[in-house]
């Protein structure tokens, strides 16, 4: 796949190559396919595309009734919307009915750096990963996005994908199989742990890069927030004297909180660089936000160096 893209593009691409494997893949747009990039799977299979305009509730209903005629209905918005305005109709009938219906939040986090907090969801990985029933996905990059699809369409049941506004390059390899559930070491090491998810993988990568030498760390990309193999994650933790978490959401319900749940059996030293309990803001550029937030290749170096006491 091309070196820099974002995974709300490679998404769109990988929904049209799935449609002839899976003739009841529908996809459901809310006004936003030109971004979500719905809007490839709309041009390829118009009569499978639904427009239902701004009105995720009625979109998310729509989709719940369509998985019980046997479809396999995506639901596109950002993630704000996606969450937030279909809270209702997610919990009690997709999640309590186990329906098949796959949900994307697109333009999550801080991604969506133009239209500041009332368009950047930092929570929806606590609010997902809270309901019975739905499993939640967080691809590092486009790489790992297409194989997420992939298993998306292929598991039974509800499920959240979080996915990035912005182009960047991949940290996994092309064609590699993804499994529901199973973090992944992208980069080994004996001193630190270092567990991220999404975009904050790459910084994660980058941060033990120039660490090399003073800091030894493991680097473990953590795409599947729930359900997550908690024997995989203490085997990934054993060995090194701490832990530091990097996600691109509210440090509270995220991936640290979830991390902390498994390993507070065998507690370490641990810090979670993450948004700081606050709502998001408007920038000149997704790496302007970034940097105010904290959310930097640098602030996940200090927080390895504090952890290695260094």
């Amino acid at each position: 796949m091309a070196e820099k893209i974002a995974t709300r593009a490679a998404y769109g691409e990988a929904l049209v190559a799935l449609a002839e494997e899976y003739p009841e893949l529908v996809v459901l747009d809310a006004d936003l396919g030109a971004s979500t990039m719905g809007k490839l799977f709309e041009a390829e299979f118009p009569q499978r595309h639904f427009e239902m305009g701004i009105a995720e509730a009625n979109m998310t209903s729509v989709a719940a009734g369509l998985a019980q005629t046997g479809k396999i209905p995506f639901t596109n918005s950002f993630a704000v919307f996606a969450g937030g305005r279909a809270y209702d109709q997610i919990r009690q009938t997709i999640a309590i009915g186990k329906l098949n219906v796959k949900i994307c939040g697109s333009s999550s986090g801080l991604s969506d750096f133009g239209d500041g907090a009332t368009h950047q969801c930092v929570e929806d990985l606590a609010v997902f990963r809270a309901v019975p029933n739905m499993t939640v996905i967080c691809p590092a990059d486009a790489n790992e996005t297409v194989e997420a699809v992939k298993a998306m369409a292929a598991m039974d049941g509800p499920c959240y994908l979080r996915l990035n506004r912005n182009d960047y390059p991949n940290v996994t390899k092309e064609g590699e199989k993804f499994t529901i559930g199973v973090p992944s070491v992208l980069k080994e090491g004996t001193d630190v742990a270092l567990f991220a998810t999404g975009y904050m993988a790459r910084l994660a990568m980058e941060a033990a890069k120039e660490l090399e030498g003073a800091v030894s760390v493991r680097v473990i990309n953590v795409s599947t927030i729930k359900p997550m193999d908690l024997e995989a994650v203490r085997r990934m933790a054993d060995g090194c004297r701490a832990v530091v978490t990097a996600e691109e959401h509210n440090v509270r319900g995220g991936l640290g909180s979830a991390l902390a749940e498994v390993l507070c059996r065998e507690p370490k030293p641990m810090k979670m660089v993450g948004i700081q309990d606050t709502f998001g803001c408007s920038g000149h550029n997704y790496q302007e936000v970034l940097e105010y937030h904290g959310l930097t290749k640098s602030a996940i170096a200090e927080a390895v160096r504090e952890m290695a006491g260094i």
